[in-house]
């Protein structure tokens, strides 16, 4: 069995209209991992999935989940991969437990073999168990989505947008949910968001598409490390007048009084930072820095690209 959990060559989804949605990707996701796509809308995303769970049919390339070819063994690569959609698309008239009863059938789960209560307890449904969806607030339907998404025990899990518009405490048990499943069952996830705190909080990987190419992959701290710009925020010992300038150092003034000196680390060190406000008369009680954060690495790629 390969290593990775998705392998993706030369993908291309070209519409009617001659929109080229995805335009030859290649990409790899390893076992066992939690890997952020991410991108601004209309960068090919959601198509990307919808190719994954065998909803879109692709215009050329090859796709493998689980080591299995999606075109050689349709069936058995859609049932390694489990779909959380981002759209609330549940039958009004089902009950969850109906809900994720009728969907292990569908998937060909032996009743005897079938754990809806032990998704039940996992979401936190287990008291609306026999409510009709339809009664059912959006966060708790949002989690339902997540129980279907589990019934056949998928290999691969794919969240699309799954925090989108929910409260503090639904994120944190969606995320507490993802955490167990990637370790204590080995789950490989996929995450898309446009929390990028999230991503970098929860994703060993990431990838960025934009404009239907991958135009960034790498692990999160490799990602954050591409951007060298560094910000040094001085907290003054006394009211400073005028702000030094110096070519290629920003220096800017803050609402509550320090002063923010943004500069590159491989062009100018600490030290020369220092020096500067210290020949430029500026008396130093505190100091500490600020470093660039995902979504500074998201616009500078997704800008350049």
């Amino acid at each position: 069995m390969t290593q990775h959990a998705i392998e993706i060559e030369g993908l291309k989804k070209t519409y009617s209209g001659g929109k080229d949605a995805l335009k030859g990707i290649n990409l790899t996701v390893p076992r066992g991992s939690v890997f952020g796509l991410l991108g601004p809308n209309g960068a090919g995303k959601s198509t990307l999935i919808n190719i994954l769970a065998g909803l879109v049919t692709k215009s050329a390339g090859k796709v493998t989940i689980w080591g299995w070819d999606q075109d050689v063994n349709p069936r058995q690569s859609r049932a390694a991969i489990g779909v959380m959609p981002q759209e609330l698309n549940l039958d009004p008239f089902f009950t969850p437990r109906g809900a994720l009863e009728v969907q292990a059938g569908l998937y060909g789960v032996p009743k005897a073999q079938r754990r809806s209560d032990e998704i039940l307890e996992m979401i936190g449904l287990t008291d609306k168990a026999e409510a009709y969806a339809r009664t059912l607030s959006g966060g708790m339907r949002r989690r339902l989505l997540l129980g279907k998404a589990l019934v056949h025990r998928p290999h691969v899990l794919v969240l699309d947008e799954p925090t989108a518009g929910v409260d503090i405490e639904l994120r944190q048990m969606l995320w507490s949910n993802v955490r167990k499943l990637n370790r204590e069952e080995g789950m490989t996830i996929i995450l898309t968001t446009h929390y990028l705190e999230e991503a970098e909080e929860m994703c060993d990987e990431i990838a960025i598409i934009n404009h239907g190419a991958v135009v960034a992959r790498d692990s999160t701290s490799n990602l954050l490390g591409a951007l060298d710009a560094k910000t040094m925020v001085i907290q003054p010992d006394s009211t400073v007048g005028s702000l030094p300038e110096v070519d290629g150092i920003a220096v800017t003034t803050r609402d509550d009084g320090t002063i923010a000196v943004s500069y590159r680390a491989r062009q100018t060190s600490a030290e020369d930072v220092l020096s500067m406000l210290r020949d430029n008369g500026v008396r130093i009680r505190d100091v500490r820095t600020e470093q660039a954060d995902l979504e500074d690495v998201f616009l500078s790629l997704t800008r350049s690209a």
